[in-house]
């Protein structure tokens, strides 16, 4: 019986310690099977090729997998749905965007910031309008004339995305633009090879294929400042002709809020060094990108922050201009 009753104690003890330090414990032995990549667009995409290229070399270090699943839907919101609803063990990450973080701008958004960790902002591109090169439109000049006097169809990600937003800010300005939205990549990128759209709203990695086979041109580029790229070096800012808007596409990678600092450490620390590997900046440079689009853990917050107060302001003025 004393036998029994302290056989009893020992295994209430370990019960009651597990559940107190599980998550340390667990923590310990990170990783300790694969490591879920959720990137909410189809296969071909940006942010496809952002979570295979930082997931190949984080492995190495970590010693497991992490496969990729393309869960596209909704402006992304599909799969980040999948990531809300995965446990918080540090075993499901996901590659945010500023289209799907420009959902948080509306009246009604999907989920909350604090609701994920931003790990890292992994990369940022300028983005901007195209057109095909076949097309009547040499200058922005010219596109605008034509937009002032009948529609444009215009190729975005989705309704209520940065491209969204900037497009409905262009249209105050005089500019007879509609949105159609495409979630999969690759046929938003031919849409102005097909004549499905006229124009194509992109960052500059993503059609780059397309940009060096000579089939798109970019006409304007909603950025800071023009690209430091001789292949852009000709290509107008938004600012140079009085646009206030920029919304650089950035992607963030990001875990469920609540999952163990010392995971959310770990992460964060690999994709630290996944920002100084050379085959890191080996993509940045083919995807056209801003060199220094890194930005660590405990800044990435505030960019983002940054960033949507500027898409909040933009689709309140839209908002109220269309009404």
């Amino acid at each position: 019986m004393r036998s029994t009753t302290r056989s009893f104690g020992l295994l209430l003890a370990a019960a009651v310690g597990a559940a107190l330090f599980g998550g340390h414990a667990s923590a310990a032995g990170y990783p300790e099977h694969p490591i879920n990549f959720i990137v909410p667009w189809g296969p071909g995409g940006g942010a496809d090729i952002l979570a295979r290229t930082a997931g190949k070399i984080m492995t190495e270090d970590l010693g497991v997998s992490a496969p990729v699943i393309n869960v596209p839907g909704a402006t992304g919101m599909t799969g980040m749905t999948k990531l809300l609803t995965s446990p918080a063990d540090g075993y499901t990450l996901a590659v945010l965007i500023g289209d799907t973080y420009a959902l948080l701008a509306g009246p009604h958004p999907a989920f909350r910031p604090d609701e994920v960790i931003p790990l890292a902002i992994m990369i940022q591109q300028p983005s901007g309008l195209w057109v095909n090169v076949n097309s009547p439109w040499k200058t922005w000049d010219d596109l605008v004339k034509t937009a002032k006097e009948r529609a444009l169809k215009v190729a975005v990600l989705g309704f209520g995305s940065a491209d969204d937003i900037t497009v409905n800010y262009l249209k105050t300005k005089g500019m007879k633009f509609d949105a159609i939205p495409y979630a999969n990549p690759s046929l938003r990128y031919t849409s102005i090879l097909g004549s499905n759209a006229d124009v194509l709203y992109e960052q500059t990695g993503d059609v780059r294929s397309y940009f060096d086979g000579k089939k798109i041109r970019p006409l304007i580029f909603f950025y800071d400042h023009r690209l430091n790229i001789p292949q852009f070096a000709n290509v107008p800012v938004g600012k140079e002709f009085g646009y206030d808007v920029t919304l650089p596409q950035f992607r963030a990678i990001v875990v469920k809020a609540g999952t163990d600092p010392a995971i959310v450490k770990r992460l964060s620390d690999e994709l630290a060094k996944v920002a100084q590997n050379a085959e890191f900046k080996t993509y940045l440079e083919q995807q056209y990108a801003d060199p220094n689009s890194y930005v660590p853990m405990d800044k990435a917050r505030g960019f983002m922050d940054s960033w949507l107060v500027q898409a909040k302001k933009f689709r309140a003025e839209t908002t109220m201009e269309a009404k």
